[in-house]
């Protein structure tokens, strides 16, 4: 397997890891200590941090799950496309739960290297995703 396809399936499986199964102990051991996360609005440092953020997403979006719809990778970076599926049936975020579907589709570009996630960049249309649960019925 060559060092691509390698940072390929650890994307892959850094996505099923941190969001699917809801493993912190993968997560830390497959994120840098330093490793930043760049998302819509804010920047995330660090495991503890992106288990804050993850962990704040699943108490709104408890049936959470993430598909892998595409991926390539190009050395140290690989980009996967994605779909999110959930319920928002949680206090979380200051948010009453609304009961309705999310199903926002997204990309994220990550860069690895020595066998850790060091820096990714998240791109999908989150203000859109909470005006639809917040949105009057």
């Amino acid at each position: 397997m060559t060092q691509q396809e390698q940072n390929r399936a650890l994307a892959i499986e850094w996505m099923n890891v941190a969001w699917n199964k809801r493993d912190d102990a993968t997560i830390h051991r497959m994120m840098a200590p330093d490793g930043v996360g760049h998302l819509e609005g804010q920047t995330l440092t660090g495991p503890l941090e992106y288990l804050k953020f993850r962990d704040e997403m699943l108490a709104a979006f408890p049936d959470f799950r993430m598909e892998i719809l595409a991926s390539a990778a190009d050395g140290d970076t690989v980009v996967l496309r994605w779909k999110v599926t959930g319920t928002h049936t949680g206090h979380a975020m200051g948010l009453a739960p609304s009961g309705r579907q999310i199903e926002p589709i997204g990309s994220t570009w990550l860069t690895i290297r020595d066998g850790k996630l060091v820096e990714g960049h998240d791109t999908w249309n989150q203000a859109a995703m909470f005006a639809s649960i917040t949105a009057p019925a």
